[in-house]
Formats: structure tokens, C-alpha cells, sequence
């Protein structure tokens, strides 16, 4: 198989892949995602098969406005509401309760024509969507080329980040090509990605609401409309074995390069000190550090990445994993890695950069 890169012109036979049953890169604000038609589970499984994605590890179902919320989830608290009028469309996901079918709908459904995609389950949303779980992640992307595909196909879409699965997220549609090519049919590139890290993951279930994945919208924004926000716990460490993640990102060694890394946590000119001090002054050591420590590294043999100035976190957030794929093209053997506070969009780059060294972090 060939994977077709597609213009913004042809959003309509991106929108036809999906309709199709087909996997499709997709653009939205955030990283690039591996969609498909979130109602069909034969195309959702496809999802997991391309990425070599654990099947416990569920899935965020992409729609083209909140309205859309009714048709799928049950229970949706007012705080819902408030939510997607303050953030959406944009970089935030809600966990909701998954709407049950009734006795009827099933009745009506087992006595339909019956094909391959057919799914009969007692909630409205495929099991392999929810990894078994009675919820499920609505978000609606800012990016519009990605809310147009989803209207014209008249589907939620399904889509995790279209990389293969533990790699950095792609922010670019050659960077998907990277890990997709021959796997699926299409990508539609709609630009580099504005903001650069996955959605926040906020669960609206429990009282308080709990901060599941940092992301684009920040903890301090959603105090501002929520009150109380608890955090989970696997947010900032390693979750242990048998624990069933709630949200996609939360369990598995994620956004890693080849070569291992090591996270330094601290006040900047420390951390890069730190960092110079333990390189072996080599080729096979790299350094993803802020940009005005750069001169620092500069008789370094190894490859110097900028993340960003160190008091720009959202420019952080759209460089880190361009940073960690071109690591990839090197023949380094470690990576160190600036690492900023947990203030604001700090908190994700915090959480990427961990999942990336496997919760391998130095604070100093």
C-alpha cells in the first residue's frame, strides 16, 4: 500500500476513507491522529493493528461540536457544558458516561440486516473505543480541516495520535509518514500542529473532577471554570501493575525516541549545568536543552537541540517532539533533557518529557 498524502482540497475523499471503514491521518490542533469511523469496531481495531497499540488502552472519540454529546454519552453533567463553552472547539478532552441502548434498539438491531461492522453491543459506543470501560473521552478539535472531515463523514471519529505506538506524536504530516507509510491509505496535511502536545484528559465522573492527562489547556484554566481539580496520580509517576488506565497516555512508556533519556528538573542555568557536567563530551550523547543555554553545549560533539527559551513553555510544547523524532535520525546512544516547572502548559511538556524517559527524572 502507498500512503497518500492529501491536500486541503480533498478533505472530501478524507472524509470518504473514513465513511469507507479506512484509517486516515488527520490533522488537529494538538498531534497528528490515526483516525477512523468511531462507531465501526472493524475499523477501530484497525487503529490498534497499524500503531501496535495495547488493546486496554482506549480510545478519544472526535466530534464537530458539543451538541454531538447527546448522541453518545448519558449522565453529562452541566459542568460539561461550561467546559466545551469556554474550551471547545480545542485541546481539551471530557471523560463522560458511555450511553446505554434501549431494550428495543437492541431488539431492532439483532433483527436488522447484519453486517461485518454491525455492533451490538449495550452502549452506543464500541467496546474496543472504551477498552471495555463504561466511559468514554469527547473532544472537539479546534483544527477545522479536522472538524470538516468529521461532519461530512457523519461519524465520531476515533483517533489516538498516528504514531507507531511508545514513539514521540507526530506534530506534521511527514512525521506521520515516518511511522504510517504502507499501513494506511491517507494522511491529510493540514500544517504543522499549534499547539504541539495531546489533549488535557479531564474525568467529569467523580467528584472532584481528576486531571487525568496534562495537555493544551491548562490545570490553572480548569480551576478557573471547575473549583476543585483533583490530579491523578499517574499524571507525575509511573502506574504500577494491574492499574487500568482510565485515558489514553496514562499507563505505557510514551513519545519515546530510541535512545534512552534522562529528564533534569530544577531552576534552568542548574539543570544545564547539571547536564553538562555528566556528558561524556561525545557524539552519542545528545542534549534537548533551552535556547539560551545553547552556546553552553556549542563545543559539544553530539546533536544540541533547542526546546525553546526557557520562559516560552508553549513554544516548549510545539518543539519538544519535533526535538525527540529528530533524535531519532542521530546515532546518539542518551539523551538529557531540560525539563521546565509544572506551571501552566509546563505541567504537560513535564509529563511528555517523563513518559519519554520512562519516569527517569532528576530533580535538582
Amino acid at each position: 500500500m502507498k500512503t497518500q498524502l492529501l491536500s486541503e482540497s480533498q478533505f472530501s475523499q478524507a472524509a470518504e476513507i473514513i465513511r469507507g471503514g479506512g484509517l486516515l491521518g488527520i490533522p488537529t490542533e494538538t498531534v497528528y491522529g490515526l483516525g477512523a469511523d468511531g462507531l465501526n469496531p472493524v475499523a477501530v481495531r484497525a487503529i490498534f493493528q497499524a500503531k501496535g497499540r495495547p488493546q486496554d488502552n482506549p480510545l478519544i472519540l472526535h466530534i464537530p461540536e458539543a451538541s454531538w454529546l447527546e448522541r453518545y454519552c448519558e449522565d453529562i453533567p452541566d459542568t460539561a457544558y461550561r467546559l466545551a463553552g469556554r474550551f471547545w472547539p480545542g485541546p481539551l478532552t471530557m471523560v463522560l458516561r458511555c450511553k446505554k441502548r434501549t431494550s428495543q434498539e437492541l431488539e431492532e438491531l439483532k433483527n436488522g440486516p447484519v453486517c461485518s461492522c454491525t455492533h451490538f453491543g449495550p452502549r452506543v459506543i464500541p467496546d474496543v473505543v472504551t477498552a471495555g470501560l463504561d466511559t468514554v473521552g469527547m473532544r472537539c478539535p479546534a483544527h477545522p480541516l479536522c472538524r470538516g472531515v468529521i461532519r461530512l463523514a457523519q461519524t465520531p471519529v476515533a483517533a489516538p495520535s498516528g504514531n507507531t505506538s511508545g514513539r514521540p506524536s507526530p506534530t506534521t504530516a511527514r512525521h506521520m509518514l515516518e511511522d504510517m507509510e504502507g499501513k494506511i491509505p491517507a494522511i491529510l496535511d493540514g500544517g504543522p500542529c499549534t499547539v504541539g502536545v495531546e489533549s488535557t484528559i479531564i474525568d467529569l465522573t467523580c467528584d472532584p473532577p481528576r486531571l487525568l492527562r496534562p495537555g493544551g489547556i491548562t490545570l490553572e484554566q480548569l480551576r478557573e471554570v471547575l473549583g476543585e481539580v483533583a490530579v491523578d496520580p499517574a499524571v507525575t509517576r509511573k502506574m504500577g501493575e494491574g492499574e487500568k488506565p482510565r485515558a489514553p497516555g496514562m499507563k505505557y512508556r510514551h513519545y519515546a525516541p530510541k535512545a534512552p533519556v534522562t529528564a533534569i528538573k530544577g531552576e534552568a542555568a542548574q539543570s544545564a549545568a547539571y547536564i553538562l557536567n555528566r556528558l561524556s563530551h561525545t557524539r552519542w550523547d545528545g542534549v534537548i536543552c533551552f535556547e539560551e543555554f545553547l552556546p553552553l553545549f556549542a563545543e559539544e560533539e553530539g546533536p544540541i537541540l533547542s526546546l525553546g527559551p526557557a520562559g516560552d513553555k508553549g513554544e516548549q510544547a510545539r518543539r519538544l517532539f519535533d526535538a525527540l523524532r529528530a533524535m531519532d535520525r542521530t546515532d546518539v546512544k542518551r539523551i538529557w533533557a531540560q525539563c521546565p516547572d509544572d506551571g501552566g502548559i509546563g505541567l504537560a511538556v513535564s509529563n511528555r518529557l517523563n513518559k519519554a524517559a520512562g519516569f527517569h527524572i532528576i530533580q535538582i
